[in-house]
């Protein structure tokens, strides 16, 4: 569906363009970032996540794990930090763990809604991605993020 639409907001914002409508192309703006993003942000999403049987849940090893360990003290601590931003996030969004590519870091950020991790800037690289929209966790969680965000990691890949 964010593809299909994406497309069809494309495909508008060409037409508006060709007739040099303005408002129209400002008016797309919104529904390209959220449907582009909501591409992208699953794309990611889905690729972050393994079953336990095939080794989901197992912390990074090599630079990663180094990474994070010079970066955030322990893995414990980056847990610790993206479960706190995942659950404060107001509404909608996702929580990332991101490299700064200019700084040569980790970083833990956050996006509203279905904005993409480059709107924060385009030095940010996305490692992880966790959905944190509602629809992601109300059937089991019910309206408990921090539930969620805490066993989440069981399949993180």
């Amino acid at each position: 569906t964010y593809v299909a639409n994406y497309n069809k907001a494309l495909e508008q914002l060409d037409a508006a363009v060709s007739k040099g409508d303005a408002s129209a192309v400002v008016h797309l703006q919104s529904a390209i970032k959220f449907n582009g993003g909501g591409h992208v942000n699953h794309s990611i999403f889905w690729k972050n996540l393994k079953p336990i049987s095939e080794g989901g849940g197992e912390p990074p090893h090599g630079k990663l794990g180094w990474a994070i360990d010079e970066d955030f003290g322990s893995i414990e601590k980056l847990i610790k930090k993206m479960n706190a931003e995942g659950a404060a996030l107001q509404g909608s969004g996702w929580v990332w763990l991101a490299l700064d590519k200019e700084a040569k870091k980790l970083s833990v950020e956050t996006t509203p809604n279905q904005d993409p991790l480059v709107t924060k800037g385009s030095n940010l690289y996305p490692l992880l991605g966790i959905d944190v929209w509602e629809h992601a966790y109300y059937l089991q969680y019910k309206n408990v993020r921090p539930d969620y965000l805490t066993n989440i990691r069981k399949v993180v890949n």
